[in-house]
Parts: C-alpha cells; structure tokens; sequence
C-alpha cells in the first residue's frame, strides 16, 4: 500500500490498519470501507511495512499509479487487466 497523503492525510493510518490485519477477508472488508468512505478503526499493530513502501516507492521508478513491485525486485506502472497480473505475478520468484 503507498498512501497518497497529500490527497488523503489518514490515509496512512488507514493503511497500517489494513496492513494489521491478519484475516485477508477482513484486510479486504477494511480496504472496501475505505473507498466507501466509512470510518475504520486506527491500528492494531505497529508495522513499518507503510514507511518501506513510501522509501521503495519514492525511489526512481515509481512513476504512475498503481505502481507494483513484484517479489523478485521487478516493477510495472500502470493497469493491468486480470490474465496479465496473475501472469506477473504468478511467475515471478524469490530471488
């Protein structure tokens, strides 16, 4: 997750509530909530997955939006549809 907080100033603690989130179905019910524009709790945890995001996504190479960075250090900009990101992702590895 990269909150864009010029736009949306709770968007990182929105975001660490999600990334808290152990339950994936519920992770997603949060980020639904969010778009939704209902109110969701503050963090349950501390992480500093938000703040790795931000120095990774601020380095060269994080030029559009979504910008997604795979497993394996690779990046793309920009949608995707469906088959072209499982594909992606499906292929990438540890390095």
């Amino acid at each position: 997750m990269f909150p864009r907080l010029q736009l949306h100033p709770q968007a990182y603690n929105k975001s660490k509530t999600i990334i808290c989130e152990e339950d994936s179905e519920k992770a997603m019910k949060l980020l639904e909530d969010v778009y939704a524009k209902r109110a969701i709790a503050l963090p349950s945890c501390e992480t500093d997955i938000a703040d790795k995001n931000f120095q990774i996504a601020n380095k060269p190479g994080a030029r559009g939006m979504p910008t997604l960075f795979y497993i394996d250090g690779s990046r793309s900009s920009g949608s995707l549809k469906k088959e072209a990101l499982l594909q992606m992702t499906d292929t990438r590895k540890m390095p």
